[in-house]
This record gives structure tokens, C-alpha cells and sequence, in this order.
């Protein structure tokens, strides 16, 4: 677990998107050509692969945030809206993207709802813990080599 945080973030969930990628449960839904991710933005995803992305994104914070539901997960997703004359609002992220993304996350293994104490939500199985770390692993492993 300490490997996945360890390494960089954003190579960590790219490499972790390509493996996601060869996942038979984890497909882009046929709308998702045609939507944006969250009502602060202005324009749809420039990457076609931004589901997978998206995915990887959310296995990661979920490895570091422990029990996390959808609600927290639209607020980090989220983003601050241009509004014109008018002062900036925070607006949260698509619920329904995250919603599908887990639902898939979770029909392939990686992740399970549970509960801790209070607080309710999702953490990673044994299997998404070892998907993760095998690709921090290979990753530190290749920095050490140069």
C-alpha cells in the first residue's frame, strides 16, 4: 500500500489505465462519447481513453482515502465554474460517471463496499491492492535501473 502512494501519481494512473484497458468488466458506456465530466466544465474529455483514466483515477483514491463513497468522490471530481460577470461557484462532478465506474470496478474484483464504523463506502480487495502495487512496484523498479 505505502509502494502505491510512493510513486508518482499521475504515471501511476496512466500505466494503471492501460492495464484497466485489457479489463473485460471496464467499458466506456455508449454515451459517454457525448458527455462531460462534471457541470463546471465547459467541454467534453479530450482523450478517448478518458474512462479508463477516469478509472484508474478513482482505484487510486480510493486506495488512499480508505471507505469512500460517491458524494466524496463528485466533490474531488468536481471544479470551480467560469460563470461570466458573475463570482466563480464550485460545482461538484458527475455523479452517474462515478456511479458506472464503480459499479464496473466493482464487478471485476478490484474494489468492495463495506463499512467502518460510521463511515460507509468502498475499499480495495486484495486483488485491487496487488493490481496497484505490481504497477508501483515495476514503476519504482524502473527508476532505480536509471
Amino acid at each position: 500500500m505505502t509502494r502505491i502512494l510512493e510513486v508518482d501519481a499521475q504515471s501511476l494512473i496512466t500505466k494503471a489505465a492501460d492495464e484497466l484497458k485489457k479489463e473485460t468488466a471496464i467499458k466506456p458506456p455508449v454515451w459517454s462519447k457525448f458527455v462531460k465530466t462534471s457541470h463546471a466544465r465547459e467541454r467534453l474529455p479530450e482523450r478517448d481513453d478518458w474512462w479508463y483514466v477516469r478509472s484508474a483515477s478513482v482505484l487510486r483514491s480510493i486506495a488512499r482515502l480508505g471507505p469512500v463513497g460517491t458524494q466524496k468522490l463528485r466533490i474531488k471530481y468536481g471544479g470551480r465554474k467560469n460563470r461570466g460577470y458573475k463570482p466563480e461557484a464550485t460545482y461538484k462532478g458527475s455523479g452517474s460517471i462515478i456511479r458506472k465506474v464503480l459499479q464496473q470496478l466493482e464487478k471485476s474484483g478490484l474494489i468492495k463496499q463495506t463499512q467502518k464504523g460510521v463511515h460507509k463506502g468502498r475499499v480495495l480487495t486484495p486483488k485491487g491492492t496487488s493490481f496497484l502495487d505490481k504497477i508501483a512496484t515495476s514503476m519504482s523498479k524502473a527508476e532505480t535501473k536509471e
